[in-house]
């Protein structure tokens, strides 16, 4: 927090004394306190507890997610982000998958996978396979649900997808 006139106690004693000088300086003041403010809040603008409202769907998007929606309530966004932030560095795996559907759909997911680490002489008998069952899938519906868990697998990995035993992906009548 700056003191009010700050930048006018910087001059020299002399010309403290022009009224117009000083008024004039005022003007830069203002100005540069304006910026300076901006500057010293810069940190909370990437903080997504903090941060505005409108900013929020634009960190969602920094973060590589399109269907984070601005019409949601203020705090499923807040979690939505936070959550993204802190699976980014899992993103693929999981830890990861698991999080971010997690923050979504704001209950359990029951991830059952066909993955894990291996020596290169004993590969998989099958490709990796994943099965997701959730209670639901949030402020998504079942497409923009199978497309964030698509966005979120490796390409090399099957799913199927459950929603409240209700089998989505692949469809069956697939």
């Amino acid at each position: 927090m700056r003191r009010d006139g700050w930048l006018l106690q910087q001059l020299p004693m002399g010309m403290t004394d022009d009224d117009f000088f000083v008024r004039f300086v005022s003007i830069f003041q203002e100005v540069a306190s304006t910026l300076l403010e901006d500057a010293d809040t810069i940190e909370h603008i990437v903080d997504p507890t903090v941060t505005p409202v409108p900013m929020l769907a634009w960190l969602g998007a920094w973060l590589g997610v399109s269907w984070l929606d601005g019409s949601l309530p203020e705090a499923t966004q807040r979690r939505a982000v936070r959550s993204l932030g802190e699976a980014l560095a899992w993103r693929g795996t999981r830890r990861g998958l698991t999080t971010i559907l997690e923050a979504v759909t704001g209950g359990p997911v029951i991830l059952t996978e066909t993955g894990g680490v291996r020596r290169h002489q004993d590969d998989p008998a099958s490709s990796p396979f994943v099965r997701i069952q959730v209670a639901s899938t949030g402020w998504l519906d079942d497409s923009d649900f199978v497309r964030l868990v698509r966005d979120e697998l490796p390409v090399s990995v099957a799913f199927q997808v459950e929603v409240a035993g209700r089998r989505i992906w692949p469809s069956a009548s697939a």
